[in-house]
């Protein structure tokens, strides 16, 4: 796996050279002290991981990762703490790691860029594959969920509920990054703040389904669809 350092202090750099380099799966290509340099690596050079700064002068982590195309997996190293929500929108975001940088929690960021790999390829290379799995950041952790199991998905302002047959999740992201990353055969957006799973309905009266014990709306809009759907007498 190849990488670079991008952070405009040289310490921090260079501790990060340091752990790096007790990693035999990982190479380090280059570093920088800020975006501008990396940016014009990353038009020539193939990069599987970043280790990004997040403050740096004129130019942010986050501009960073808006910038480049088809960003590689990312961990983040800062000194602030108070970015972890708005890291996690990113879905090249593996992890979030906080100054000074423990041993211990490098090697946890080192083992996410595996499973953060591993989810990637499930849920984009194998759509027709109702067994798969997505994974969802909670806490700095990368959970894994079935999505078989998903029964109902709703939006909450910022954030999404994800309920499953045996626990919910409530994660910071929108319904349509979730909705692009499920199998369409099962899952439908019956209004615009329930995306539901079409085989765990129990029962359809006027324009709700019934879930498990949850009363779902159904838009008129979306209602036509839904009865295609159903496999009717």
């Amino acid at each position: 796996m190849n990488c670079i350092i991008i952070d405009d202090e040289e310490m921090a750099r260079a501790i990060l050279v340091q752990m790096i380099s007790k990693e035999s799966n990982i190479k380090i290509l280059a570093d920088f002290s800020n975006a501008m340099q990396a940016i014009k690596f990353l038009n020539q050079n193939e990069v599987d991981l970043i280790f990004l700064d997040i403050h740096m002068p004129d130019f942010t982590g986050f501009d960073f990762i808006q910038t480049i195309k088809n960003p590689p997996k990312i961990i983040l190293v800062t000194s602030d703490k108070n970015f972890a929500i708005e890291a996690f929108e990113y879905d090249c975001i593996v992890d979030y790691l906080v100054k000074p940088i423990t041993e211990e929690r490098f090697q946890k960021a080192i083992q996410k860029t595996t499973s953060f790999k591993k989810s990637t390829i499930l849920t984009t290379s194998q759509p027709e594959d109702n067994s798969k799995e997505f994974y969802v950041n909670i806490d700095r952790r990368l959970i894994k969920i079935d999505i078989p199991s998903v029964t109902i998905i709703e939006a909450k302002g910022d954030y999404i509920l994800i309920k499953t047959d045996s626990k919910n999740y409530t994660v910071h992201s929108t319904l349509k990054k979730i909705e692009d990353k499920l199998p369409q055969d099962l899952f439908l957006k019956v209004h615009r703040s329930f995306i539901i799973n079409t085989k765990k309905i129990i029962d359809i009266e006027d324009n709700s389904v019934l879930i498990g014990k949850d009363v779902i709306p159904v838009s008129r809009s979306n209602r036509p669809e839904l009865m295609k759907r159903l496999n009717l007498l």
